[in-house]
């Protein structure tokens, strides 16, 4: 399972955020609840969290183990005004 929070500039992103993970050829989907946090049930492995935010999706590679991983990130707004994922 992977769960966490995703914040743009210190405040929670909006409820309704879609979030994919993707395992290999295995992809799951979830939304931001109103907290600003998601949880998603994955297989272990290196995996790929996309945020569709604003007409974007930025990406973050994550590693999924047994049992519960946190990753919690932040949103930052590039120079270029591209979206980028970092971890907290």
């Amino acid at each position: 399972k992977v769960s966490g929070g995703i914040t743009e500039g210190g405040k929670p992103i909006a409820k309704g955020t879609k979030i994919d993970l993707t395992c290999g050829a295995s992809t799951k989907s979830t939304e931001i609840d109103e907290h600003g946090a998601y949880s998603l049930v994955a297989p272990e492995g290196k995996c790929t969290l996309k945020v569709n935010y604003q007409g974007q999706a930025p990406s973050f590679e994550i590693t999924s183990y047994e049992g519960t991983v946190q990753y919690d990130l932040i949103l930052e707004k590039q120079a270029d005004g591209k979206y980028a994922l970092k971890r907290k």
